[in-house]
């Protein structure tokens, strides 16, 4: 916590002395978790530390790149930790819950669209929480009973609301200005305004959404056709919880537009105030307006929140982290020449690096490494007839599909676990028609923009 405070401390002007203190520290603290990580973030670490070896070998002056670096990974371990502090009231919510319940009842036409978008405003609190929220909700609430015995039903039901869990977790990055790939892109192109982004990505979430759902009703099974329909839930709750993430998205917005902050900054601030006031209004009736409990119970969960949160911090800051030393370490021949392929692909360009960035994770290499190169080289030249928002967006969208498809993510990881499937058997055999739908549509829809 004290690393995301000393960073906060930093992006709003402070002293050079404190994000120096806040990398130290940072180090401090991945060395001691180290016994807790797991495989692949024990990888990516002693991927940076050899690349930072590789820095201070190659380059004349290494220290400087090495620490714009580290300020990158320690600004992604300050905005993780942020948001996951809104793990905290999330867990406690009877609004949640209700949610959940309301979506996992609703008739087999309307549960695809309802759980998508459900797990898309649930991740955009949760993060990946909202995965084992989801496969929990869905493994209680898909007996064997409620199909009637058929155990056909039974797995379809669950493979098809699984698939729509995951799927609508993956739009949650791409339209969410809390989102780590929001952050990322916005970090590296300073030119670059939520506000010109948005409906850019908010277009292509979109049509990711209309081709999961085309898939999900083309592969499901045609539904029974009862003559007594049984009642559907309300989804008042939903649009409670929907009013609640307004609200704290109008807190974020109103922080930038006042201190005169840049978006990724202002979440920073905003998501841990907003997740405090949550707390409170929670415990309104302990007393004192519920402040005092609140700021209670958030010192007596924080240290089991922060501990759990390690493997995610260590998988995107050390992906920003190389990916900022990959451009450091190219000679300026090198530099210019990636810049002019940039720069000839023309109109092209957004579709070629959506799919390299899809490409690239399925062996392997973490999107954010990918879009963190990207966005510094695109960073570095004009790139004439190509809407900045428009290359924002299409990378935004290879970094959604990455989550869908490919083993090595998080996202894929923790279906797996919940399944007893393989990563890859989900993400090319129940998804392979997603990716292979969602590409060709890119590829008419980006070639009609540009």
């Amino acid at each position: 916590m004290l690393v995301a405070l000393l960073t906060l401390w930093s992006q709003l002007g402070g002293p050079p002395l404190v994000a120096d203190v806040a990398v130290f520290l940072l180090v401090g603290f991945l060395s001691l978790s180290w016994g807790r990580f797991s495989v692949m973030a024990r990888g990516l670490l002693l991927a940076s530390i050899m690349v930072s070896l590789l820095t201070m070998w190659r380059l004349d002056s290494p220290w400087t790149v090495l620490r714009e670096a580290a300020d990158s990974f320690a600004f992604l371990a300050a905005f993780m930790t942020s948001l996951a502090l809104l793990r905290l009231p999330a867990y406690r919510s009877r609004l949640i819950r209700r949610c959940g319940q309301s979506l996992l009842l609703q008739p087999p036409n309307w549960r695809y669209p309802l759980l998508s978008v459900g797990s898309t405003l649930f991740g955009i609190v949760l993060n990946f929480g909202v995965l084992n929220l989801f496969v929990s909700m869905i493994e209680k609430a898909n007996t064997l009973g409620a199909a009637q015995g058929r155990q056909w039903v039974q797995q379809a039901r669950r493979r098809r609301m699984l698939l729509a869990t995951l799927r609508g977790f993956t739009l949650a990055p791409l339209v969410s200005p809390m989102g780590i790939g929001v952050a990322v892109i916005l970090a590296n192109l300073p030119e670059l305004k939520w506000r010109e982004l948005f409906p850019y990505v908010l277009a292509a979430a979109t049509v990711l959404f209309l081709v999961g759902w085309a898939c999900d009703h083309l592969a499901g099974p045609k539904p029974v056709r009862r003559n007594a329909n049984p009642p559907r839930p309300s989804l008042l709750p939903l649009v409670r919880f929907s009013l609640l993430l307004s609200a704290l998205m109008a807190l974020i917005f109103l922080l930038s537009w006042w201190f005169e902050l840049r978006l990724p900054q202002a979440v920073l601030v905003g998501v841990p105030l907003g997740a405090w006031l949550w707390l409170a209004w929670q415990c309104r009736l302990l007393g004192l307006m519920g402040v005092a409990p609140a700021t209670v119970v958030l010192g007596r969960r924080l240290p089991a929140l922060l501990g759990s949160i390690g493997n995610e911090v260590v998988a995107l800051g050390a992906g920003a982290y190389l990916g900022y030393l990959s451009v450091a370490l190219m000679d300026p021949a090198q530099l210019a020449g990636m810049a002019g392929v940039m720069v000839d692909l023309g109109t092209w360009l957004p579709l070629v690096a959506m799919l390299v960035i899809v490409v690239l994770a399925q062996v392997g290499v973490n999107p954010i490494i990918s879009v963190t190169f990207l966005t510094s080289m695109a960073s570095q030249v004009t790139l004439p007839g190509v809407p900045l928002p428009l290359l924002a967006a299409a990378m935004l969208a290879g970094w959604s599909l990455t989550m869908v498809t490919s083993p090595f993510t998080a996202a894929m990881m923790i279906m797996s676990r919940f399944t007893g499937l393989s990563a890859g058997r989900i993400g090319f055999h129940w998804n392979g028609v997603f990716l292979g739908t969602s590409l060709m549509t890119a590829v008419l829809l980006l070639r009609l923009a540009t």
